[in-house]
């Protein structure tokens, strides 16, 4: 049924949870997994400083998410699995933007991501692109709620 699993990661425990379920539904279905990982610059848009402070900040998100990747490719492969790895970076927008294009673009059977799970206030201050991929997704989500955090 799933043949394309979209995984977002992004270090977190939530996004590692999303992972293992990805995994489990990978092996009983037989499907390719990739993971993506978004650089977004969001933090970034209108700071002020010397264009060499900025370059370099964005160099090390970079090398986060490189890292967040290969830790993740790994969690995978440990599995007996492959998965294929995808950095997008986001200027000025969400990273929610870019996971549903991904979708889009690969095309994805099934985006399987973790969740914080925010309510209330914390929702409204942080947003929820868990929410917005599942609102503008064509493809199904699975949410995975990190267990505590």
């Amino acid at each position: 049924m799933f043949k394309k699993i979209l995984v977002p990661v992004d270090g977190s425990d939530a996004s590692l949870q999303g992972l293992n379920e990805a995994i489990k539904l990978a092996k009983s279905h037989g499907s390719q997994l990739r993971l993506l990982h978004v650089v977004n610059e969001l933090v970034l848009v209108g700071a002020e400083g010397p264009i060499l402070y900025f370059e370099n900040l964005i160099e090390s998100l970079r090398a986060g998410g490189r890292k967040v990747l290969e830790t993740a490719q790994k969690q995978v492969r440990e599995q007996a699995l492959d998965a294929e790895t995808v950095m997008e970076e986001v200027l000025g927008g969400r990273a929610a933007s870019a996971i549903v294009d991904q979708a889009k673009r690969w095309p994805a059977d099934v985006i399987v991501m973790g969740t914080h799970g925010r309510r209330g206030l914390g929702r409204l201050a942080m947003g929820s692109d868990a929410e917005i991929v599942v609102r503008h997704t064509p493809v199904p989500v699975l949410l995975v709620r990190a267990a505590s955090e």
